[in-house]
This record gives structure tokens, sequence and C-alpha cells, in this order.
């Protein structure tokens, strides 16, 4: 019977945020473009304008039809945190963070059947002051590989993780992962 030596064994190195610096996630599942979400959503935010909800008004402007008002690209930000949290800021809950700047910058419209990818990538991540501050971007593509639309998010933790927040962290995560 022969032995191995325990160096010959490689053991896991535990995954940290500090190690997610850099690294790209796609998401999961794409999120499909329908007419009657774009609608509802223009309507939750109180966008009025005719090319939301009027083929033909869209038309006259140039579109094949309807198009999403410009901050839809969050529904496709917030479809895609759970991946987020799970897979590049590790060590962290919705419950932990703040988010305290948002950019996006819209290559397209987005077009009702336009069907949408994610690929996440923790840009950047810091510490200062007691906080952490991290840096994620989101490339949004459509089915043919097509930009559609890149967000850039930064997000303040306090440094050492979790806070006492009495559950609502839990509560908020179990809104955003399971819509209730």
């Amino acid at each position: 019977m022969s032995t191995i030596a325990l160096t010959e064994f490689e053991l896991p190195t535990p995954r940290t945020i500090w190690d997610m610096v850099g690294k790209h996630h796609i998401a999961a599942s794409a999120y499909e473009i329908g007419r009657e979400k774009i609608r509802e959503f223009a309507r939750s935010v109180h966008d009025d304008h005719p090319a939301h909800t009027d083929d033909e008004a869209a038309r006259k402007l140039g579109h094949g039809g309807i198009i999403a008002p410009v901050t839809f690209v969050s529904i496709i930000g917030t479809a895609v945190l759970p991946e987020l949290f799970a897979n590049l800021l590790i060590g962290y809950g919705l419950g932990d963070i703040l988010h305290s700047d948002q950019q996006m910058v819209l290559h397209r419209p987005i077009r009702v059947g336009d069907i949408l990818t994610s690929d996440l990538c923790l840009e950047a991540f810091r510490q200062a002051g007691g906080s952490d501050i991290m840096v994620t971007a989101n490339d949004i593509t459509d089915e043919f590989g097509e930009p559609v639309a890149t967000t850039k998010t930064t997000f303040v933790a306090r440094t050492g993780g979790r806070g006492d927040d009495g559950g609502f962290g839990d509560l908020l995560d179990g809104i955003m992962r399971r819509g209730g």
C-alpha cells in the first residue's frame, strides 16, 4: 500500500471578493422582451411617450414598433442580481449594500422580441474609510451578440461584511430572488 504525501494534494482556496475582480459571469438565462412588459413598465414609471405604447407612433420615429423606455434596462439588471451576488459579489447580500451610483449607455433602443443576455463583471473593489466599494458592469447583448446596453453600478458596504439589520436584508433578498 502506498501513501500520498499531503503536499501532493491541492487544497481548494476559498473564493473572496478580491478573487472576483476582473472576472465575468454570463447570466444563466436570457430575458425576452414582451410588448406588454414594455407598456406596463412605461405606465409604472409614468413615461407617457407614445413610442412606448403605440406601434404607429414608434414607426413615425423610425422604429419597427414600440420601444422600451431607457430605464427599462433596470429590469434586466434586477433580474440578474441573484447571480451577481452568488458569483461575483462574494460574501455580500442585497441587505448589505447601498446602491450609490448608476451609469447607463444605451447602444440602441430595447425592442419587442429582443432576447437579451447579460455579461456581468466585477470591475473594481477597494476599501476606504471603513467601506467596501464595488464597481460592476453589465454588458447586455441581443440574440445576435450585438450590444444593446452597458451599465456600470457602484455599490458600497461596510467593511467586515454583514451588518445587523434585524433580518431586513434577508427580507429584501427574498423579495428580489423569489418575488416575495
